[in-house]
């Protein structure tokens, strides 16, 4: 009884797979906005390019 009382309380993983859902938080969101607002950025990219180097 005393085991199944350890493997209960046990929370060894826990602060892991809290990072790995957070991780995974993040990088559906930079998906998400490289994707709504990724035309837009290469525009951008390419304009400052043009006005450095003047190509």
């Amino acid at each position: 009884m005393n085991e199944l009382k350890k493997f209960i309380k046990e929370e060894e993983g826990q602060g892991m797979t809290e990072y790995g859902l957070i991780l995974g938080v993040i990088a559906i969101g930079a998906v998400a906005a490289f994707t709504a607002f990724g035309g837009a950025l290469i525009d951008k990219v390419n304009e400052v390019r043009q006005s450095v180097f003047g190509n």
